[in-house]
This record gives structure tokens, sequence and C-alpha cells, in this order.
């Protein structure tokens, strides 16, 4: 049985739990001016996200993200995890801005290497039952009469 916390998870009674966030280190540190930071997923995958303040967030492609509030004392919490979806790389920028700034978030982790939606819908699933507590919802579909249209309940 798996036992799930914001903080830790624990495969199985008395193994070490494995943290939900951690600082990713790359070799020489002091050389990278661009932090990076490893986010755990309920399904126990680790993900690298660039971290950027919301000041000098570049423009993004369709990307995975999560919103956080850094702390004075360098503890990150987690407000909301998504995925952009735009093809205009402005507009997912300017989105991230807003959604940022309206939650008080003053970093934003992006995930650069989930290369389908399929891939980026799978990741943000994976980490928003981990670090919020989100439950997956599934839609059934099937094909329109048509063929051109997929109707889903």
């Amino acid at each position: 049985m798996m036992m799930m916390t914001s903080e830790t998870i624990t495969a199985r009674p008395g193994a070490m739990p494995v943290p939900a966030n951690e600082p990713a280190l790359v070799c020489r540190e002091e050389q990278i001016t661009q932090p990076f930071h490893y986010w755990r997923g309920a399904s126990g995958e680790r993900y690298l996200h660039t971290v950027f303040s919301l000041v000098n967030c570049p423009l993004v492609p369709k990307v995975n993200y999560i919103l956080v509030q850094r702390a004075a004392d360098g503890t990150r919490r987690p407000l909301y995890i998504g995925r952009t979806v735009s093809n205009a790389d402005s507009l997912n920028l300017a989105h991230l801005r807003h959604k940022a700034a309206s939650l008080a978030a003053n970093e934003i982790h992006i995930h650069f290497l989930s290369e389908t939606e399929r891939a980026r819908a799978g990741v943000e699933a994976d980490l928003a039952v981990r670090q919020l507590g989100r439950t997956v919802m599934t839609r059934e579909c099937s094909a329109a009469n048509d063929s051109t249209e997929a109707v889903c309940a």
C-alpha cells in the first residue's frame, strides 16, 4: 500500500520517504545562473523544471508549469500546476504572468521536456495529484457518426 502526503511518499512500510520536491544540482553549480528544481509526481517520477522569477520568465512554447511561492527561507510551495496551450509563445507568457500574479506566485517552474499534448497532460495530472492533492478526472470518448468529431462524456 502506498502512503502519500504533500511532502513525502513511501512505497512500502519501513522504506525511506522520498521528497516531494528537491533542488536539481548540476556539476559546477556556481557557474550555472539558471536554477533547476525537481518536482515529483504521484507515480514517483521526478520532473526537471527550470526556475524563473515572475519578471524574468521568457516567452514559452507549449510546456508544463508550476506556479510557486518561494518564501524568504527558501522553501517552495506549489500554488498551481498546468500546461500552456497556445501556439503563440507571447500569449502563453502573458497567461502565466497573469495567473502567477493573481495567486501571489513569485516563481514559475517550467518543464520543457514533454513533447506532445498527451505527455504534457500526463505530467500535469501526475504532478497535480502529488503536489496539490488534485483528483484525476477521466473522460470516455467515442467517435461521432461522421468520424470527424469525437463525443466525450
